[in-house]
């Protein structure tokens, strides 16, 4: 699973940085990008980064393993 956790991390950054520039800047990336806030496009990548944010709620409890 840790390519799926890298995607995940991938696509949580995305989303920080995405709302960074709306809070920074009033612009939405994803929404300048695909049309619209209500366009097919970004529904579904507002979707799959808050998939990835449920994704990453696991990471909390996930127990590391040191490698030295």
């Amino acid at each position: 699973m840790v390519v799926m956790d890298k995607v995940a991390l991938a696509l949580i950054i995305i989303g920080a940085l995405n709302w960074l520039s709306i809070g920074l800047f009033r612009l939405d990336f994803v929404a300048a990008i695909f049309g619209g806030q209500a366009e097919m496009g970004s529904r579904i990548v507002y979707s799959l980064v808050g998939i990835a944010g449920l994704w990453c709620i696991t990471l909390l409890f996930k127990r590391w393993k040191r490698e030295d």
